[in-house]
């Protein structure tokens, strides 16, 4: 789901804030992509990204939106998501929540429920990380292929 407008600005204002702590100029170029990525319905892939900002800024390079989305990630703007074997997925949405991922079509679905927010972190111990978060992901058939999936068995 894309933000909310009140929401993409305050983000707006803080990733020129971040920017300008930094001593990174605020270029169109990284706006471009933090807007795209702000206003995107679904978790899109760094190429669905670069589409996107294409539409905006033409001569964009793969280069300077890959790491326009790598800045992001960085300062806390925007999560990444990635699966085995999958394209890495971008999110907007940076408070904990968790996702639905079809295994047909590769949809990610948010799936906000607050009682998977209050699982204990592994024990450091056993672990070895330092963990700082966790999302989890339910991996099945969405609607829509489940849909399909039943046309084509009827047909």
């Amino acid at each position: 789901m894309a933000i909310p407008a009140s929401e993409a600005q305050g983000r707006i204002r803080r990733f020129e804030r971040l920017c300008q702590e930094r001593g990174l100029p605020v270029t169109v170029q990284r706006r471009v992509v933090l807007e795209a990525l702000l206003e995107a319905e679904d978790h899109p892939s760094a190429d669905q990204v670069l589409a996107k900002v294409r539409q905006r800024v033409p001569g964009i390079s793969q280069a300077t939106v890959y790491r326009g989305l790598d800045l992001l990630v960085e300062m806390g703007l925007a999560r990444k998501t990635c699966n085995p074997g999958r394209h890495c997925r971008y999110d907007a949405n940076i408070h904990r929540h968790h996702h639905l991922v079809c295994d047909r079509c590769e949809r990610m679905v948010d799936l906000e429920d607050p009682t998977l927010n209050d699982l204990p972190m592994p024990d450091r111990n056993l672990t070895g990380f330092h963990l700082v978060d966790y999302t989890i992901q339910f991996r099945g058939t969405c609607p829509d292929c489940l849909r399909a999936q039943h046309r084509e068995g009827i047909e």
